[in-house]
Protein backbone atom coordinates (compact mmCIF):
# COMPACT_ATOMS: atom_id res chain seq x y z
CA UNK A 1 0.00 0.00 0.00
CA UNK A 2 1.34 3.16 -1.08
CA UNK A 3 1.32 6.08 1.43
CA UNK A 4 0.33 9.66 0.46
CA UNK A 5 2.69 12.82 0.90
CA UNK A 6 0.59 13.81 4.74
CA UNK A 7 0.79 10.10 5.70
CA UNK A 8 4.49 9.47 5.22
CA UNK A 9 5.27 13.07 6.29
CA UNK A 10 2.81 11.97 9.90
CA UNK A 11 5.35 8.66 9.83
CA UNK A 12 8.02 10.91 9.85
CA UNK A 13 6.85 13.49 12.99
CA UNK A 14 6.62 9.79 14.95
CA UNK A 15 9.70 8.63 14.13
CA UNK A 16 11.33 11.97 15.12
CA UNK A 17 9.42 11.77 18.43
CA UNK A 18 10.38 8.41 18.75
CA UNK A 19 14.11 9.22 18.40
CA UNK A 20 14.20 11.66 20.94
CA UNK A 21 12.09 9.35 23.25
CA UNK A 22 14.87 6.79 22.63
CA UNK A 23 17.72 9.01 23.23
CA UNK A 24 16.04 10.21 26.66
CA UNK A 25 15.75 6.60 27.93
CA UNK A 26 19.26 6.40 26.78
CA UNK A 27 20.52 9.41 28.94
CA UNK A 28 18.31 8.79 31.88
CA UNK A 29 20.40 5.19 31.51
CA UNK A 30 23.12 6.48 31.49
CA UNK A 31 22.99 8.72 34.19
CA UNK A 32 21.77 6.37 36.98
CA UNK A 33 23.64 3.01 35.82
CA UNK A 34 25.72 1.92 38.60
CA UNK A 35 29.47 1.81 38.62
CA UNK A 36 30.68 -2.19 39.31
CA UNK A 37 28.77 -5.12 38.98
CA UNK A 38 28.60 -5.52 42.71
CA UNK A 39 26.05 -2.41 43.06
CA UNK A 40 23.84 -3.15 40.21
CA UNK A 41 23.73 -6.78 41.90
CA UNK A 42 22.69 -5.06 45.71
CA UNK A 43 20.48 -1.50 44.30
CA UNK A 44 17.25 -3.08 43.58
CA UNK A 45 16.32 0.39 42.40
CA UNK A 46 19.16 0.87 40.15
CA UNK A 47 18.85 -2.53 39.07
CA UNK A 48 15.01 -2.23 38.02
CA UNK A 49 15.83 1.20 36.66
CA UNK A 50 18.21 -0.23 34.23
CA UNK A 51 16.21 -2.88 33.25
CA UNK A 52 13.62 -0.92 32.84
CA UNK A 53 15.50 1.53 30.72
CA UNK A 54 16.95 -1.45 28.40
CA UNK A 55 13.06 -2.48 27.70
CA UNK A 56 11.66 0.84 26.49
CA UNK A 57 15.07 1.32 24.52
CA UNK A 58 14.73 -2.14 22.44
CA UNK A 59 10.91 -1.42 22.38
CA UNK A 60 11.42 1.98 20.74
CA UNK A 61 14.35 0.29 18.33
CA UNK A 62 11.67 -1.81 17.15
CA UNK A 63 9.41 0.29 16.68
CA UNK A 64 11.82 2.75 14.69
CA UNK A 65 12.38 -0.46 12.27
CA UNK A 66 8.63 -1.03 11.88
CA UNK A 67 8.18 3.08 11.09
CA UNK A 68 11.24 3.14 8.61
CA UNK A 69 9.92 -0.10 6.61
CA UNK A 70 6.72 1.08 6.51
CA UNK A 71 8.29 4.81 5.38
CA UNK A 72 10.04 2.86 2.51
CA UNK A 73 7.03 0.85 2.00
CA UNK A 74 8.93 -2.35 1.88
CA UNK A 75 6.86 -5.30 1.97
CA UNK A 76 7.15 -7.77 4.92
CA UNK A 77 5.14 -10.25 7.06
CA UNK A 78 4.21 -7.91 10.24
CA UNK A 79 6.71 -9.62 13.07
CA UNK A 80 8.37 -7.40 15.09
CA UNK A 81 11.58 -9.66 15.77
CA UNK A 82 12.23 -9.94 11.98
CA UNK A 83 12.22 -6.08 11.47
CA UNK A 84 15.54 -5.88 11.75
CA UNK A 85 16.23 -8.62 9.24
CA UNK A 86 14.24 -6.53 6.64
CA UNK A 87 16.15 -3.69 7.26
CA UNK A 88 19.51 -5.87 6.98
CA UNK A 89 17.67 -7.19 3.29
CA UNK A 90 17.29 -3.51 2.83
CA UNK A 91 20.65 -2.11 3.40
CA UNK A 92 19.32 0.37 5.59
CA UNK A 93 21.61 -1.27 8.32
CA UNK A 94 24.66 -3.65 8.34
CA UNK A 95 24.55 -7.32 9.35
CA UNK A 96 27.07 -6.41 12.17
CA UNK A 97 24.14 -3.78 13.79
CA UNK A 98 21.81 -6.54 13.04
CA UNK A 99 22.77 -8.89 15.22
CA UNK A 100 23.36 -6.06 17.85
CA UNK A 101 19.57 -5.13 17.75
CA UNK A 102 18.18 -8.50 17.87
CA UNK A 103 20.20 -9.18 20.59
CA UNK A 104 19.07 -6.41 22.22
CA UNK A 105 15.27 -7.56 21.77
CA UNK A 106 16.35 -11.03 23.28
CA UNK A 107 18.03 -9.34 26.26
CA UNK A 108 14.30 -7.19 26.35
CA UNK A 109 12.24 -10.00 25.88
CA UNK A 110 14.02 -11.96 28.44
CA UNK A 111 14.04 -8.63 30.44
CA UNK A 112 9.90 -8.21 30.51
CA UNK A 113 8.31 -11.81 30.31
CA UNK A 114 11.36 -13.06 32.66
CA UNK A 115 12.15 -16.21 31.55
CA UNK A 116 14.22 -17.70 33.45
CA UNK A 117 16.68 -15.97 35.31
CA UNK A 118 17.82 -12.97 34.16
CA UNK A 119 21.80 -12.65 34.12
CA UNK A 120 22.71 -9.95 35.92
CA UNK A 121 26.56 -9.83 34.80
CA UNK A 122 25.07 -9.48 30.96
CA UNK A 123 22.69 -7.02 31.63
CA UNK A 124 25.29 -4.78 33.49
CA UNK A 125 27.84 -5.54 30.45
CA UNK A 126 25.79 -4.24 28.44
CA UNK A 127 24.35 -1.15 29.67
CA UNK A 128 28.52 -0.51 30.46
CA UNK A 129 29.26 -1.43 27.32
CA UNK A 130 28.40 -1.45 24.04
CA UNK A 131 24.93 -0.37 24.00
CA UNK A 132 25.02 3.55 23.91
CA UNK A 133 27.37 3.35 20.38
CA UNK A 134 24.97 0.71 19.60
CA UNK A 135 21.76 2.13 19.89
CA UNK A 136 23.11 5.65 18.60
CA UNK A 137 24.25 4.09 15.56
CA UNK A 138 20.73 2.15 14.79
CA UNK A 139 19.39 6.04 15.45
CA UNK A 140 21.74 7.66 12.99
CA UNK A 141 20.73 4.88 10.26
CA UNK A 142 16.84 5.96 10.99
CA UNK A 143 17.66 9.62 10.21
CA UNK A 144 19.85 9.16 7.57
CA UNK A 145 16.10 7.43 5.96
CA UNK A 146 14.36 10.23 7.04
CA UNK A 147 16.55 12.68 5.68
CA UNK A 148 15.10 11.50 2.28
CA UNK A 149 11.49 12.39 3.24
CA UNK A 150 10.67 15.08 2.08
Amino acid sequence: MRLTEKEKLSLKERTEKKIKEIESYLDELISFKPENLEEYKKNLEKKWACERACERIAEGLVDLAIFIIRIKEITYNEEDEKSFAVLLKNNIINENLCGKMRNLKGMRDIIAHRYGEIDDELVFRAINGELEKDVNEFLEAVKKVLEEVK
